[in-house]
């Protein structure tokens, strides 16, 4: 979208239509000592050559390296369609929708949005987006622990092979809400949730388990038997999931067959590219009968007085609508750029373009590890089946490795463990897309047996 300044014409004219000499006349009622003094340390302005320049610069300080991190943000092909649409004035600089009347557009989108991501996780409902996918889970906690009303308990289930950031995102926002994280450990064989561990919180009470699928270790975790468990001791059940693998996988709304309570993740893999980190943007599912309890907007589809299709904003349970105790959350602005794209990503792939993408993925990453480990001094931890991402283990300093292969050789060669689990010294978490090739694969392990065996 073009942007247009006004001339200095421009802003004479409509000084004079509302009788003001100068732009300062008009912040004439803020006391002197309460203005800032001149920006001194701010440079002079830039004609667009200039800013295209300084821009272009910055953005090749990020380079081009070759991705196998992964994490929680991945890098997958985006048909070039997705961002000519997205960036389309119309999409571009909508906001939120609060007139229906005027926002059409935007509320058909975001209702087409909300329609594939309920039916990629088998839900029932989805939201119009969150933030992104650690605040998600946050909101998914809150959500839980109001939705539960059979317990009395604000303690939540978490697994240690959450995405460590959510682990903490979630801490932050829900500490100060009397609620309460209790770690659930991992298989350090498998590196699946220890099913053993979890029985022995059976009984007690508690709001919710999170379960994630897959877990921060890539392995596919045994969701079944948590959402069974969950049932059977009246806790509600919040998955967290990658919502490619859902392209692959069994869906949440059909574990162990009852299905579990409330769905979040990360939509970043749905047409977002890696940018410095970010942007993100936060999904939420829930089942029916839970709805009233979800944060952010839904937005529903009707027909008006002359039986025209119309879309409207149906449910936003914020205390901006209605009272502040009824409120679910204060989440209005919705990620609607990022939904935009994803919507448009969904639907150019559609579902057999998402599971193509996902089995390729797979596969990837299943060469990746075979090749990694016929290197000496490279070994895989777990023996647990996982979709795009490994651990492995390396016979000398990871950090230093991951360090090198980036400085050296431009390589973002994975993810240091040690950072979050003290018992995984030296590990890494490596990733593979569909984007990534045999030759690719090949380059990292031939950089990287050089640097374990100089």
């Amino acid at each position: 979208m073009p942007f247009i300044p006004h001339s200095e014409q421009d802003i004479q004219q409509m000084l004079e239509v509302i009788g003001a000499d100068s732009i300062d006349d008009l912040f004439d009622e803020i006391p002197a000592n309460l203005r800032c003094a001149e920006l001194t340390a701010i440079p002079s302005g830039m004609n667009e050559m200039e800013v295209t320049r300084l821009l272009r610069g910055r953005a090749a300080q990020d380079g081009l390296p070759l991705c196998f991190l992964g994490a929680g943000a991945y890098e997958h092909h985006i048909p070039a369609a997705v961002w000519e649409i997205t960036t389309r004035g119309e999409f571009y600089s909508a906001y939120t929708p609060y007139q229906a009347e005027a926002s059409q557009g935007t509320l058909q989108l975001l209702y087409e949005f909300q329609t594939m991501m309920a039916s990629l996780m088998g839900m029932d409902v989805s939201n119009a987006s969150l933030y992104d996918g650690a605040s998600a889970l946050a909101e998914a906690v809150l959500m839980a622990v109001r939705a539960n009303r059979k317990s009395k308990s604000r303690k939540i289930l978490m697994p240690c092979t959450v995405n460590p950031i959510y682990r903490k995102v979630t801490e932050a926002i829900v500490k100060n809400q009397d609620i309460e994280l209790i770690d659930v450990p991992f298989d350090p064989v498998t590196g699946q949730t220890d099913l053993a561990a979890l029985a022995e919180f059976s009984g007690d009470d508690y709001a919710a388990l999170v379960i994630p699928q897959p877990n921060f270790f890539g392995a596919l975790d045994h969701v079944d038997a948590m959402t069974a468990w969950a049932a059977d001791n009246k806790v509600l059940s919040v998955a967290v999931v990658n919502p490619m693998a859902m392209a692959l996988l069994k869906p949440p709304g059909e574990w162990a067959e009852i299905g579990v309570d409330i769905v979040c993740g990360e939509g970043q893999p749905l047409g977002a590219p890696l940018a410095s980190g970010g942007p993100y943007f936060g999904f939420m599912c829930c089942k029916q009968q839970h709805v009233r309890q979800m944060p952010g907007r839904i937005i529903g589809r009707t027909t008006d007085l002359d039986g025209k299709q119309g879309f409207t904003l149906t449910l936003q349970a914020r205390e901006q609508h209605i009272r502040r105790s009824k409120a679910t959350s204060n989440i209005c602005t919705n990620q609607g750029l990022l939904v935009t794209a994803a919507s448009i990503y969904m639907s150019l792939l559609g579902p057999e373009g998402l599971k193509k993408v996902a089995l390729n993925s797979h596969k990837n990453c299943q060469a990746l590890v075979q090749r990694l480990a016929q290197i000496d001094g490279v070994d895989v931890v777990f023996n647990g089946p996982t979709f795009h991402e490994c651990v492995l283990q390396l016979n000398t300093d990871a950090q230093q490795v991951i360090d090198d292969l980036a400085q050296q050789h431009d390589i973002l060669g994975g993810f240091n463990l040690s950072l979050d689990y003290s018992a995984l010294n030296n590990c890494i978490l490596v990733c593979a897309t569909e984007t990534r090739t045999l030759d690719d694969i090949e380059r990292f392990a031939i950089t990287l047996d050089g640097l374990l065996n100089k």
